[in-house]
């Protein structure tokens, strides 16, 4: 079924042309792969940063700076990615994104010092945007598909693609456990190329949003000076007709409230995600004394509960609604880590808690980026997801920074992740609650 937008003019309530369910479910899988391979390589960066650190004898706190400064570099590269897809679209910003992912595993490979990796790992921003692209893409494409069960369940159907998150950790937490020994820390990076170039061979086959391809019909409108026809075919569709810039409208009417909102729950949740799921291998090493190896294993464990915490929490928001899932289950995440990192004792406790900080830390982002996509319309959708995405680098920077503080300080790693991650964590449930009620905008 072709997605073009028809020419002739039309009156009050035209639709947008539907979705195949075929098309769906390949744009869905893709999806998934894409994110999965993306996470891969943002975490194995903080996997490997202990190998990388005695690679070039850094001490703690060195490894803490160099993990902050490329939260910086991030942060710029990630911030820049949603206006780009609100202008060239959703199919070509997915292969930007995860091309980007690709080309950062094989600088990271070249490493000699660490300026160089502080510059090659901010390419990981690019990868990193992957779920706010993705969160775009699919959004638009699930309010016009010709699959029912997906439409339904669209926000069950996007925690299985968000997914990708703990199940990217899983396979970075795997890959590096068993590879490391046999091609060393560079080695790992440089197999890690393929798979995304892969995805980005195939994300060319993908057909771009009708949502977008409207977008991009007003705009060519407006720009042959036919400002009323524009006009008339926004009316027709049901869409927003209003010309700002994408960065502009985020910050005005009713999306005004949940950017402000939401960018600050993403800054502090940051602390969390940052301190146990980036430097997970870290804290367990220096916090609770174990060994590279172990904590490698228990972070296999750790992770794949949290996938079930994704499909969890994405089935409970469409149930429940998404704003108060994700408020309590950050909010319960920050007593689990508090608990672990001050009572536990033994790998069994210790294991019990982290997983469970996990499932309820990153499951929430399961209904939290689909609820993002609902809370914006076609013209900045993806730079408000982008935009917000890009809000956790700050908050790993000031986390990175506030940590490597706490070690300079003299406090050790359990107090520190404690301060930092837990506390961070607990907060950022209770600023959810000033959210409003996101609705569907297009489709």
């Amino acid at each position: 079924m072709s997605n073009a937008i028809p020419v002739e003019a039309a009156g009050p309530a035209r639709t947008f042309p539907r979705i195949g369910v075929r098309a769906t479910r390949k744009a869905t899988i893709i999806a998934f792969f894409a994110w999965l391979f993306a996470v891969f390589d943002y975490i194995m960066f903080g996997t490997l940063l202990p190998e990388i650190s005695v690679h070039f004898g850094w001490d703690p706190a060195m490894a803490s700076l160099v993990s902050t400064l490329v939260s910086v570099g991030t942060a710029i590269f990630a911030l820049g990615v949603g206006p780009v897809v609100d202008r060239i679209g959703r199919r070509k910003g997915m292969i930007l994104t995860v091309s980007g992912t690709a080309l950062a595993s094989a600088a990271t490979a070249a490493t000699p010092g660490a300026a160089y990796l502080v510059g090659v790992r901010a390419l990981g921003g690019l990868g990193l945007s992957e779920q706010a692209v993705n969160a775009t893409y699919l959004n638009e494409i699930y309010a016009v598909t010709e699959d029912e069960k997906i439409k339904k369940r669209r926000g069950f159907i996007y925690s299985l693609v968000q997914g990708g998150w703990p199940l990217g950790v899983l396979l970075a937490s795997a890959f590096v456990a068993v590879l490391l020994p046999l091609v060393g820390w560079r080695g790992c990076f440089l197999i890690a190329v393929f798979p995304a170039l892969l995805i980005a061979l195939m994300r060319r086959g993908l057909k771009e949003s009708p949502q977008f391809e409207l977008e991009l019909r007003l705009r060519r409108l407006r720009k042959q000076g036919k400002a009323a026809e524009a006009a008339e075919l926004a009316r027709a569709y049901g869409v927003s007709n209003e010309q700002s810039a994408p960065l502009a409208a985020i910050f005005q009417g009713r999306a005004l409230r949940n950017t402000i909102v939401l960018g600050v729950a993403w800054f502090t949740n940051w602390f969390g995600i940052q301190v146990f799921s980036v430097l997970g291998t870290t804290v367990l090493t220096q916090a609770k004394d174990l060994s590279f190896s172990n904590s490698l294993i228990m972070l296999i464990v750790v992770n794949a509960v949290g996938y079930l915490g994704y499909v969890t929490h994405g089935w409970i928001g469409d149930k429940l609604g998404r704003r108060n899932v994700i408020a309590f289950g950050w909010i319960v995440s920050g007593l689990f880590f508090a608990l672990m990192l001050t009572v536990a004792d033994g790998m069994v406790a210790v294991v019990t808690l982290y997983s469970l900080g996990m499932f309820f830390l990153v499951g929430p982002y399961a209904a939290l980026l689909f609820y993002m996509g609902e809370c914006y319309d076609t013209r900045c959708r993806a730079t408000g997801t982008a935009f917000l995405n890009a809000l956790s680098q700050p908050g790993a920077i000031l986390a990175g920074a506030l940590v490597t503080w706490l070690l300079a300080s003299g406090s050790d790693w359990g107090a520190s992740a404690l301060v930092v991650g837990a506390v961070g964590t607990f907060l950022s449930g209770f600023v959810m609650f000033g959210a409003r009620k996101a609705e569907v905008l297009d489709g």
